[in-house]
């Protein structure tokens, strides 16, 4: 399992520390330590770090295009940062450098975000650099730059600070990094047994559907019969035009979750977000209860990657739970803007739906995206709502975020790619 292609983002965020660190060891390496004479290549490997890192940071202000794209990107990157890191180490005596262990941290992250060969090709490319600067070294092709110890390196303080140095800062970093593929790995099989167990809900309610429908039609045909009995006696039709509005309503709900069960998946296509939350007011309707006010801020957006009939579907929902969270009213306001830089990328496009209600408890929020947890069960909740629509946001390739305080109200967040994206 690899992890998603926005590193490409965060290793550009992290080169910048990289940088700075550069010139701060080849300042302390040379004017504190006194162990490297001259420390003017390291300065201008630094500056060529950063050069590159800022035309990565200007090419990488687009969205990301897809999983090859990304291999791309990020393969560029670390070979880049391979290049880099080998001059770094020429310039300051590479067979006697304890700095050497670095080269695996681009293994890991090699292994973290690319695909099929691509992590080999990385080592290959790195054994094959680092080989090619000791030979030539060997054979006198290239100039040696040797650290100044005093006396045998290995009993210089110096050298022994510069081992643990590197030593310390790999298995720390190392780490850090295998952590975090740790908790990305349990963050995404939490979610596909979730999937899983909404698929099951699914197939479930598809088969109580079905048996629901079957026996509408005969008591549908059956009424009308009454109907044409007493069509004479205007209280008796009113009771039976009743019953059947009754049933139509019924068999259109019945019909509806058989369709939306259906294992079809959603169907991606270039989406008018402005458009889908016009539409949702629409269906919502104008009345709301006492004092409920609906505001609508709409940006000036990109058409999406997803789909109309489900983005509806979802801001339906989070709507209705938003007006069954004010019962002594309030204000429910739809938002739509386009997202800065952030781990969503540039050019993403987030639909708010905030209302000023009771909140939910910091407790509860970790939970409300669980299938069957509601706070509502005696007014009719299931606790499939919010659930359902999180994995339908999540097909569309999307996410679904809240932020609520109690007794402030509460927001949810649908954030999904621009239609230019064509995604993974």
């Amino acid at each position: 399992m690899k992890l998603p292609p926005e590193g490409a983002r965060w290793l550009i965020s992290l080169r910048w520390l990289a940088c700075v660190l550069v010139f701060g060891a080849a300042f302390l390496a040379s004017s504190v330590l006194g162990v490297v004479e001259s420390p003017l290549p390291l300065y201008l490997v630094g500056c060529g770090m950063a050069a590159y890192n800022l035309g990565l940071f200007l090419l990488d202000r687009g969205p990301v295009a897809g999983r090859a794209g990304a291999d791309r990107g990020i393969f560029r990157q670390i070979v880049l940062d391979l290049v880099a890191l080998t001059l770094l180490l020429y310039f300051s005596d590479i067979s006697r450098n304890p700095f050497l262990f670095f080269f695996v941290f681009h293994m890991i992250i090699a292994s973290m975000y690319l695909h099929g060969v691509m992590p080999a090709v990385v080592a290959a490319i790195a054994t094959a650099m680092v080989g090619a600067v000791m030979l030539a070294e060997y054979l006198g092709w290239l100039p040696r730059f040797e650290l100044r110890f005093a006396g045998e390196a290995t009993r210089d303080w110096r050298y022994l600070l510069g081992v643990f140095t590197a030593f310390a800062s790999t298995v720390w970093i190392t780490v850090y990094c295998t952590t975090a593929i740790h908790q990305y790995v349990d963050r995404a099989h939490a979610e596909l047994r979730q999937k899983e167990k909404m698929v099951g809900i699914g197939q479930l309610v598809a088969g109580i559907a079905h048996q629901i429908a079957n026996p509408l039609d005969g008591m549908q045909n059956c009424l009308a019969r009454i109907g044409e009995e007493v069509k004479d006696d205007p209280r008796l039709s009113e009771y039976v035009k009743m019953m059947a509005e009754a049933l139509q309503r019924i068999e259109r709900t019945a019909k509806r979750v058989q369709a939306f069960a259906r294992p079809r998946g959603v169907t991606l296509q270039s989406t008018d977000v402005n458009g889908a939350v016009v539409a949702t007011l629409q269906v919502l309707g104008t009345k709301h209860g006492r004092n409920v006010r609906i505001e609508t801020d709409l940006g000036d957006v990109p058409a999406v990657l997803g789909d109309p009939y489900t983005l509806q579907e979802v801001l339906f929902n989070l709507c209705a739970n938003a007006l069954a969270a004010m019962p002594e009213g309030g204000k429910l306001t739809l938002r739509t803007s386009t997202l800065a830089r952030g781990e969503n990328g540039p050019g993403a496009v987030a639909v708010e739906v905030s209302d000023t209600g009771v909140g939910i408890p910091r407790a509860n929020l970790d939970k409300i995206f669980e299938p069957f947890f509601t706070t509502r069960a005696e007014s009719g909740g299931t606790g499939l709502g919010l659930s359902l629509c999180r994995m339908l946001i999540s097909e569309m390739g999307g996410a679904l975020q809240v932020r609520s305080a109690l007794g402030q109200g509460s927001t949810f967040t649908v954030i999904l790619q621009p239609a230019n994206d064509k995604g993974p």
